[in-house]
C-alpha cells in the first residue's frame, strides 16, 4: 500500500462518495452508528477515569455495561474480523472523536489554523474508517505502510494496536 498521501486520501473519498451513491450500504444510519461507537468509547474513557478518582467501583460496572454495547453496536459495523481490523476501526473512531474535540477546544481559544489542521486529520481518520468498512483498502499491507504524516500515519495507530485486540 503506497504512502496515504492527499492524492490517495482523494481517491478514497472519492471511492466512499462512489459507495454512498451506489446504495448498496445505508451509510447514513451507519455513518450515525459510527458517531454513537465514538461517544461510547468516549463514555468508557470517562468512566474509567471518574472510578479512579472517585475509587468507586460502580464506575467500572457502568464503563463494563457501556463497552459491551459499543462492542455489540461496532459488531453491527464490522461484520468480519480481517487480522485486527476490528481494534483498527475501534481506535480510528476513538481517534477521531479525540481529533475532533481537540479542534472544537483549538478553534474556541481563537486558534483556526491548528483548529482546521486538526479537524482535517480527523476527517482523514474518518476516512479511514470508512475505507475499511466498505473494504476499499487491501487490510494486509496495514502494518507495512510507510509513514505518510506525523503525527497520524497508519503505522502510528497500528502501531498502538499492540495487546489491545483481545475483546
Amino acid at each position: 500500500m503506497p504512502n496515504f498521501d492527499q492524492q490517495n486520501f482523494q481517491a478514497l473519498i472519492k471511492k466512499i462518495e462512489e459507495a454512498k451513491k451506489s446504495g448498496t450500504v445505508d451509510l447514513s444510519t451507519e455513518e450515525d452508528l459510527s458517531i454513537a461507537v465514538m461517544n461510547l468509547i468516549s463514555l468508557e474513557e470517562h468512566f474509567f477515569f471518574t472510578g479512579e478518582k472517585t475509587r468507586e467501583a460502580k464506575y467500572f460496572d457502568l464503563m463494563g455495561e457501556v463497552r459491551e454495547m459499543r462492542k455489540n453496536l461496532l459488531a453491527r459495523l464490522i461484520d468480519k474480523h480481517e487480522g485486527e481490523t476490528w481494534c483498527i476501526t475501534k481506535h480510528l473512531l476513538a481517534t477521531t472523536m479525540r481529533l475532533i474535540e481537540v479542534g472544537t477546544k483549538l478553534q474556541t481559544d481563537g486558534k483556526k489554523d491548528e483548529a482546521r489542521q486538526t479537524f482535517d486529520q480527523a476527517y482523514k481518520m474518518y476516512a479511514l474508517f470508512w475505507a475499511l468498512r466498505l473494504k476499499l483498502i487491501d487490510t494486509a499491507g496495514l502494518k507495512k505502510t510507510a509513514e505518510s504524516e506525523k503525527p497520524w500515519t497508519l503505522q502510528d495507530i497500528v502501531n498502538k494496536l499492540v495487546d489491545c485486540c483481545d475483546e
